[in-house]
């Protein structure tokens, strides 16, 4: 049985499922994230394009710049503009949902912090939470499972 999750925007306009758990889940600190929240970081739970469903509503893409230079699109509540995932690097087959517009939030925990080098220095790291200065091996850090998702999603299984 797979486990599902439900959320969406704050005003209620956009509202979508993820058919699965995602892939991985990344807490990420760096400064980009906190700019785009307005908070300490932001936690994306990276998942197959293919099992994000819209329930109702329809996101806006935003083209953001990114400091890669790949740039970054935001996909937005188009009526009170809540991020509910993005497009990294212009991969279109995968997204980083925002976890806290699922509607159970702590549902997902994040798998790994990243970008720690940058973080906010009054937050403190679990300790059972892989953290690494800026990026990991995925590889090393993702299931066997996780990594043939992400071959088959990418094209390259």
């Amino acid at each position: 049985m797979s486990e599902t999750f439900e959320g969406g925007c704050s005003c209620g306009a956009v509202r979508y499922r993820l058919t699965s758990r995602p892939m991985f889940t990344n807490c990420c600190h760096c400064l980009d994230c906190q700019k785009q929240t307005g908070g300490a970081f932001a936690i994306n739970a990276m998942i197959e394009t293919s099992r994000i469903e819209i329930l109702s509503g329809e996101p806006v893409v935003i083209d953001m710049p990114s400091p890669s230079g790949r740039g970054h699109e935001v996909h937005r509540c188009p009526k009170c503009e809540v991020a509910l995932w993005s497009n990294y690097g212009r991969r279109t087959w995968m997204r980083f949902v925002r976890v806290a517009t699922l509607d159970a939030p702590h549902a997902i925990k994040p798998d790994a912090h990243i970008f720690t080098r940058s973080k906010a220095p009054w937050v403190k790291l679990p300790e059972d939470v892989p953290a690494f200065e800026i990026y990991y091996d995925t590889p090393k850090q993702w299931s066997p499972e996780s990594l043939t998702r992400l071959a088959a999603a990418s094209g390259k299984a």
